[in-house]
């Protein structure tokens, strides 16, 4: 064979240019209508949702009538007004962070941490969310965890920042006092036998 003949690549004369563009299509297409529905997909889903400033107003009142229940020393009643606003419109990030602080009054530190995160799923920076979780989790004893949000708080927080400070105090106090109220250690894991 000489060059040019056989396979069809490299045709001089052109019947090989109609065949490669064809090849080409078939090859290139399904590709295409795939990455097209994609991001068709991911460009629909950002327009889907609603900026917080968009939170539906029947949501708000509900809030407000939760801050109303809640300043009166009704806490269930604030509960009950806090879970309608988020039936009503799940973005709303103030029920949540109204949710986790009612449930550390109540002393429900573990249910307060998963409101609070639920508002860090709708934004991740919420500074008041961050807060409510370290303060949370300092009054369940984790204090390894408090620390670990106080430090993402730092990395956020780009002025100064009285509370990241204010948590930062609550941390250290709860490790003295964690120390303070630890029983002695028994050395090696031992035992000691008592005298007769």
């Amino acid at each position: 064979m000489t060059p040019g003949q056989g396979s069809g690549e490299g045709n001089v004369d052109g019947s090989g240019t109609m065949r490669d563009i064809v090849e080409m299509v078939m090859r290139f297409t399904p590709a295409t209508i795939a990455l097209a529905a994609v991001l068709t997909m991911v460009s629909s889903v950002g327009i889907s949702q609603r900026p917080d400033s968009q939170i539906n107003p029947l949501s708000v009142q509900w809030v407000e009538k939760g801050n109303a229940a809640r300043a009166a020393g009704n806490l269930q009643a604030a509960n009950d007004a806090y879970e309608t606003a988020l039936a009503v419109d799940p973005r709303n990030r103030g029920a949540f962070i109204a949710l986790g602080d009612v449930a550390r009054q109540q002393q429900l530190q573990g249910k307060a941490v998963r409101y609070y995160k639920g508002a860090l799923a709708l934004d991740p920076a919420d500074m008041t969310a961050l807060s409510g979780t370290v303060t949370a989790l300092v009054e369940r004893g984790a204090l390894a965890n408090a620390r670990e949000t106080l430090s993402r708080m730092k990395t956020l927080c780009r002025t100064d920042c009285g509370e990241v400070a204010k948590l930062g105090t609550l941390i250290e106090n709860k490790a003295i006092a964690q120390a303070q109220t630890a029983p002695p250690a028994i050395p090696d894991g031992k035992e000691t036998a008592q005298q007769p």
